[in-house]
């Protein structure tokens, strides 16, 4: 089968998805732009703040892409093409879609809340609590494993190091004309991007290498300042421009596919079981990202949310910016998929998935004559800009969540809600854990991950029933998220009892425990024999 054929039919099916099942979620959940969102009834100037659509979809996208949808299609690739794409096309328009649009919303409906708050309103405090100290655990998973993937990528290439440190200094000074000076954002965009270019020329030209356990504690500061300084100089900016290096990536590769018309090298369909792996529950935990992932909802309803200059906007950057994700995961197997065989075995061997997307890619560019080794390094600096993104995201929303738990219920404020106290133990132990190492316990963050996605389409139907609205389209996805998740985690707790990981076997169990109470709280308001009192429509 040809790429370009798989490329067209997905993006018009993804196209489709958003003009019409788009359309179907914003006339059921009542979206209407006479409600006033938080960033303009919560302005602070430094977390909440309206943001125009082009740059609040720029961070969103970038927040929630990372390696993501590059990584998880090309290692479920082993279960073949056609499977993969197909949950990729389901996922993105039925599942993740409607997870990122839906918890975008009702933050919004909540103050701009996270979903720990949501879930508080909707199921009761015991569930947000019990909510908050998983999601904040699993950011600091996200915080450990992403420095280390940053760190070990400066390490290695000192071009992409140099070149992100001069992408923050240009975001800084683009954020400080465009909010503080008044340059329109048209212009700025285009002289933003001049420099953009300027910068990767200079990173390659003038590379610095340091070791990985230097870069690891240059990370950290930087991530401890990135969450606390106000969004409009550097987080906005920053996202901002740096998606439009992920832009011209997806447009270099569809061109690419285009002129080069690659052929499908691998089996379309290779078996449930493949080597030990059973394709349910593993590929709908490894794909993640670009089918639906946890950590979207709470970039959406901690971050994205706060900005979100009118209603109507969630579709665009939730849905949407799911949709656009899905795409890039199809172009991610496409790159595995016309390789194949020993090539393919040789390129995960010697740098993993990203080193045969990037590869991928390059190929792709040099049919309209960008060199190779220009395309790959381009490719390369695209993807560890991104991965740098999600790691101060995540730091911000892991202060959030922080300041939300030891947050009394009148609001009071304690030392522990203080942003640079739960910034820095964030921080620290987050640190702690990426000097560590964190392959011990890597293995459970894709089932914590989804489980996450699990839950938030919990607290989206809990609310949703409570405001009298439908929640039909949200408890299908979630009751096979949680199927997807409880057997992954089954098979987990089984796998390192033999291996006596015993740290795995704890996590896991505390994970389970932690899905079966909430879904036994929540019972009684998802059945409808139980209504809380909210004002939040």
């Amino acid at each position: 089968m040809n790429a370009l054929t798989l490329l067209l039919v997905g993006g018009i099916i993804l196209l489709i998805g958003y003009v019409s099942y788009g359309g179907y979620l914003v006339k059921k959940w009542g979206v209407n732009d006479k409600n006033i969102t938080p960033a303009h009834t919560k302005n602070d100037g430094v977390d909440y703040m309206p943001a125009k659509t082009p740059v609040l979809l720029g961070h969103h996208f970038a927040s929630i892409a990372g390696a993501g949808p590059i990584v998880g299609p090309i290692q479920a690739a082993i279960f073949g093409w056609i499977p993969v794409t197909l949950w990729i096309l389901i996922g993105g328009i039925f599942f993740g879609g409607v997870q990122d649009f839906g918890s975008l919303l009702a933050s919004i409906r909540h103050e701009g809340k996270s979903i720990g708050e949501i879930i508080e309103v909707n199921i009761g405090r015991t569930g947000k609590k019990l909510f908050a100290i998983f999601a904040w655990l699993t950011l600091l998973l996200v915080i450990a494993a992403f420095t280390n993937i940053v760190a070990a990528t400066f390490a290695s290439t000192p071009q992409a190091a140099s070149s992100s440190l001069l992408f923050i200094l240009l975001a800084i000074v683009f954020g400080f004309l465009v909010y503080r000076k008044g340059v329109p954002l048209g212009i700025g965009s285009v002289i933003g991007v001049i420099f953009l270019m300027i910068c990767m020329y200079l990173g390659m030209k003038f590379p610095i290498s340091l070791s990985k356990e230097t870069w690891i504690i240059i990370l950290l500061g930087y991530i401890f300042i990135a969450s606390v300084t106000p969004v409009w100089i550097l987080l906005q900016p920053r996202d901002y421009l740096n998606s439009f290096l992920l832009y011209a990536m997806i447009i270099g590769a569809v061109l690419g596919v285009v002129i080069t018309k690659p052929v499908i090298q691998m089996s379309g369909y290779t078996g449930f079981n493949v080597g030990g792996n059973y394709l349910f529950p593993i590929l709908f935990v490894t794909v993640a990202c670009g089918a639906i992932s946890g950590f979207h909802s709470l970039v959406g309803s901690g971050t994205s949310s706060k900005q979100l200059d009118k209603e109507s906007d969630a579709k665009k950057i939730g849905y949407g910016g799911m949709l656009i994700e899905s795409l890039l995961a199809i172009i991610a197997i496409i790159t595995a998929t016309y390789v194949g065989g020993d090539k393919l075995k040789e390129l995960l061997s010697q740098g993993g998935p990203i080193n045969v997307f990037a590869d991928g890619i390059a190929n792709f560019m040099n049919s309209f004559g960008i060199p190779f080794a220009l395309g790959k390094s381009f490719t390369a600096l695209s993807i560890s800009a991104f991965a740098l993104t999600s790691l101060d995201t995540s730091t911000r929303l892991a202060r959030f969540i922080f300041q939300e738990y030891f947050e009394s219920k009148e609001g009071s404020k304690t030392v522990l809600t203080n942003r640079y106290v739960s910034t820095g133990i964030t921080v620290v132990l987050g640190g702690t854990l990426a000097f560590m190492g964190y392959s011990v316990i890597w293995p459970i963050f894709g089932s914590a991950n989804q489980l996450l996605a699990a839950l938030a389409l919990l607290a989206i139907a809990a609310w949703l029933a409570n405001t009298g609205k439908s929640n039909k389209m949200i408890l299908g996805p979630m009751v096979f998220m949680f199927a997807v998740t409880i057997t992954a985690l089954i098979l987990l707790i089984k796998t390192n009892i033999a291996a006596h990981k015993f740290i795995i076997v704890v996590f896991a169990v505390l994970l389970l425990v932690l899905s079966l109470i909430l879904i036994t709280q929540s019972y009684d308001v998802l059945s409808g024999k139980k209504r809380k009192t909210t004002k939040n429509l």
